[in-house]
């Protein structure tokens, strides 16, 4: 408890702190559902950008073999399942980085008013760092897939 605030002190001396530890609680438990939100997000847009690579790859192969001489559509349609999967991976960031900058806002007027401690600062985002990997990486296979360079061309 706070400095002063001890079992023996007055009841609602107890109940402020409490809730207050409570509140600061809070936000750590809804830092992290933003970034289990942000985990879905990635979940789903790995399966569009894996499944978008697979399907052009696929008619590349056949078309390279002579098999299928017509397999520009599904190869832009495997094109089209990886941007979008860039794309939502894009908007699953830039609301992650919104949320998150509005959750530190509301976070640090709350202890400038005193009503949170907010001794510790919210840790680095993996999850974000991951996005941003995948990310690049989806930025890399759009390239590849376009201009047929690079390692997935």
């Amino acid at each position: 408890m706070a400095e002063g605030v001890t079992s023996k002190s007055a009841a609602d001396q107890i109940s402020v702190e409490l809730s207050s530890r409570r509140t600061g609680m809070s936000f750590q438990r809804t830092r992290m559902s933003a970034d289990r939100t942000l985990m879905s997000v990635i979940r789903t847009s790995l399966s569009l950008i894996s499944f978008g690579f697979t399907i052009y790859q696929v008619f590349e192969k056949l078309r390279d073999q002579n098999i299928v001489t017509h397999g520009a559509p599904a190869r832009n349609f495997g094109l089209t399942l990886v941007a979008l999967g860039v794309l939502m991976l894009l908007g699953g960031i830039g609301y992650h980085l919104q949320f998150m900058a509005h959750l530190r806002e509301e976070r640090k007027s709350m202890a400038e008013s005193e009503l949170i401690h907010a001794q510790s600062g919210f840790p680095v985002s993996l999850t974000l760092i991951t996005a941003a990997i995948l990310l690049f990486i989806g930025i890399a296979a759009i390239v590849s897939m376009l201009f047929q360079v690079g390692p997935f061309g």
